[in-house]
């Protein structure tokens, strides 16, 4: 077995990973979320944070949720998302559960 590092650079999805883990560590933590603590979390140099957009803007996203997170308004919007989730899947139950009727009825009939 080669016990030696891999010469390959990390791939975008690679960091992509790490940020997002770097991002959620920091939030769970209630930490700011700065390029240099994302940069320190992930083990990715801070110049390659910057050079790259998509992982400026997974930093900057996850900065706004977490603001939205600590204001009246983000807590009335995740309540608006969850209740509309909750509809949704009481939508589908109900279907479901005319699906059985449905079901149960022709099972008796034949």
């Amino acid at each position: 077995m080669n016990n030696k590092p891999s010469s390959t650079p990390p791939s975008a999805a690679d960091y992509v990973i790490r940020v997002e883990q770097a991002c959620a560590q920091l939030a769970d933590a209630g930490a700011p979320i700065t390029a240099d603590a994302v940069a320190a979390l992930a083990s990715i140099g801070r110049a390659t944070l910057y050079r790259r957009p998509e992982l400026r803007a997974l930093i900057e996203e996850h900065r706004q949720l977490s603001r939205e997170t600590l204001t009246l308004t983000g807590l009335a919007v995740q309540i608006d998302q969850l209740r509309s989730s909750l509809e949704a899947v009481a939508s589908n139950v109900r279907r479901h559960e005319e699906q059985l009727r449905r079901l149960t009825k022709q099972q008796r009939n034949t």
